[in-house]
């Protein structure tokens, strides 16, 4: 894992896991697309993206293609020289459906 220690991860539930790994992957992304990616029911999901905000491990955003929704992201992974990864960012999901 990039940015947290496994640490963080360790004491989550699988679902908070498995929210992680499709955010890494396929991110940032709607709740409405983790549900679909990740094929969990939507009460699953915003459990497992509760508990990852209570870490500070994902961000909640503005989708500017739907202000109803949120968007959320990884929070951005820190360099082990204590920076900012300098890593291209990930590709942004507001225009993908």
């Amino acid at each position: 894992m990039d940015g947290i220690d496994a640490d963080d991860l360790s004491d989550c539930p699988p679902s908070a896991k498995l929210v992680y790994k499709v955010l890494e992957y396929d991110g940032p992304l709607t709740q409405k697309q983790i549900v679909e990616e990740s094929m969990l029911s939507a009460r699953t999901v915003r459990y497992a993206l509760e508990r990852l905000e209570e870490l500070d491990i994902v961000d909640e955003g503005i989708y500017f293609a739907d202000a109803r929704q949120s968007l959320y992201r990884l929070e951005e992974p820190v360099a082990a020289d204590g920076g900012l990864d300098d890593s291209p960012p990930a590709e942004d999901a507001c225009c993908a459906e």
